[in-house]
């Protein structure tokens, strides 16, 4: 009989153990032989030529590649895969992904729970289509997809000892870690986001220009009195949600081989892995998942999102009032839609079916991948730099328990590492070891997709980038001679590298 995929979140929260970031309690694999790793060495070598597309680009997501709808729903099917059992398995996890939440008491017990302060009332508000969020785009928008995340320097009884290089933070002692926009009849909102634009004009070679729009960001109508004066703000965009349990799947030996914090090879790039206290797994593990690479899988992201951004308990974050601090009393007081039969308002099982659905959404396959402009960018993209820190390829853990997931070739453009971006984007929040200039590198697959799917092109952790351009320009740090170069190019070369993203 086949393995139940819902896990027992007993063991998953047990004692800590000595560990570090090499150790991959989420995973069951079998480790690779001498002969796997140099085959796979050669698979994952640069491109020898550009005159034509490598083997297997076409399908960034190996054997879980989907193919292309024409359509708003490019980013909701299940990976290819899966089997029948799977899909049905998908399908209820989609059903919890875009449950509408419902305050509490109610007759709906499988649904109640909802806030008292939220951001949204179910992951799809947030993660509309799958695809990415947006920044609202008036002082009167909602900024149901976006929202801040808070937070004050911490002292000693913050550190993680068992981290080295960890930046010791603690929540904002009113607002909690995150600012909830939305709240239930009888409660003041914790805020309303508003952004305000100042526009920058980048030179072009070739005489064009690039106009940057540089956001200032104000919690404004605080609805429990002032931050505290040394409170840290970082704006937040709901990411993409295709290809993560391939991500999850990728051997945390490889990622960290790509780590080179010291720039010893004299690249200008100095990747770092973020290292995080994992609530799941209760030990250290690699970061993954968020701008920041702040969560170690799927199933604590999810968690973290649930209690986060809709206030709903689950067996790791088990708070009934959500997001709540202890000087938001009538929040805490709240009736809350624990201590039914689920035990917690989402219980272990529909915790894990929202996690699968998760690591389920399938990668489109790749368009035009022999067209000769889309063949040149992709030469200027390497010849640039860019594939230093968007890593084109990984091979993931065989995995016998997961099958779908288990030693695939796939083309995520990320090393899931973080480097300094420069202070034009720095938000200075420190996320565990991340500073607040380092940002996770983002994966690229299915960015071509972005206005497909979610109707605008706003890229970047908080949608400052109106344009893929853009994007590249608001790069610094580690980053600023790619953009400095981008800025320089040909302008056929750069229209070529535009076209070699937009075909990913």
């Amino acid at each position: 009989m086949k393995p139940s995929k819902l896990a027992c979140l007993a063991v998953l929260i047990g004692p800590a153990a000595v560990a570090g970031p090499l150790d991959e309690p989420h995973l069951n694999f079998t480790p690779r032989t001498p002969a796997e790793a140099t085959r796979i060495a050669k698979v994952l070598a640069p491109p020898p030529g550009f005159d034509a597309p490598e083997r297997f680009e076409d399908k960034p997501a190996g054997a879980a590649t989907v193919r292309v709808t024409p359509d708003a729903n490019a980013f909701s099917l299940p990976s290819a895969s899966l089997d029948f059992e799977d899909e049905l398995t998908f399908k209820v996890g989609n059903g919890l992904f875009r449950k509408i939440w419902v305050s509490s008491p109610s007759s709906t017990l499988a649904s109640d729970g909802l806030g008292p302060l939220y951001n949204a009332r179910s992951c799809q508000r947030c993660h509309i289509k799958d695809g990415r969020g947006h920044p609202p785009e008036s002082h009167d928008d909602s900024a149901v997809s976006m929202f801040l995340r808070v937070s004050v320097p911490g002292g000693p009884d913050d550190m993680i000892p068992e981290i080295e290089g960890y930046i010791p933070s603690a929540p904002e002692p009113t607002y909690g870690t995150q600012l909830q926009d939305f709240s239930l009849p009888g409660h003041a909102a914790e805020y309303r986001l508003q952004v305000d634009y100042k526009e920058i004009t980048v030179p072009l070679s070739g005489g064009d220009t690039a106009t940057l729009r540089k956001p200032t960001y104000t919690a404004a109508d605080l609805g429990y009195g002032p931050l505290h004066p040394m409170a840290m703000l970082s704006p937040r965009v709901a990411p993409q949600m295709i290809g993560l349990g391939l991500l999850e799947a990728v051997p945390a030996a490889e990622i960290l081989a790509g780590a080179d914090p010291g720039d010893a090879n004299g690249d200008g790039i100095s990747g770092r892995a973020n290292i995080v206290w994992s609530v799941e797994f209760d030990m250290p593990m690699l970061g993954r998942f968020g701008h920041k690479a702040g969560n170690p899988t799927i199933l604590e992201q999810t968690a973290a999102a649930f209690v986060g951004d809709i206030g709903i308990s689950s067996p790791l974050f088990p708070a009934g009032a959500g997001e709540c601090t202890d000087l938001q009393a009538d929040c805490q007081a709240a009736p809350h839609g624990g201590g039914d039969a689920r035990g917690f308002e989402v219980d272990a099982e529909g915790l894990e079916l929202t996690a699968f659905y998760s690591r389920n959404l399938g990668v489109p396959a790749r368009r035009n991948i022999d067209d000769p402009q889309v063949l040149r960018g992709k030469q200027v993209f390497h010849n640039t730099g860019c594939a230093a820190c968007h890593r084109p390829k990984f091979v993931t853990h065989r995995l016998p328990d997961r099958p779908e997931h288990s030693f695939q070739l796939i083309w995520p453009y990320t090393d899931m590492l973080l480097h300094d971006m420069g202070a034009g984007l720095a938000d200075g929040r420190p996320e565990a070891r991340a500073t607040g200039r380092e940002w996770r590198t983002a994966p690229l697959w299915g960015i071509g997709l972005t206005e497909q799917v979610s109707g605008h092109t706003t890229f970047l952790h908080d949608g400052r980038a109106r344009s893929l351009l853009e994007a590249i320009l608001w790069h610094g740090g580690e980053a600023q001679p790619q953009r400095d170069a981008v800025t320089r190019m040909p302008p056929p070369d750069r229209n070529a590298l535009i076209a070699y993203l937009e075909s990913l």
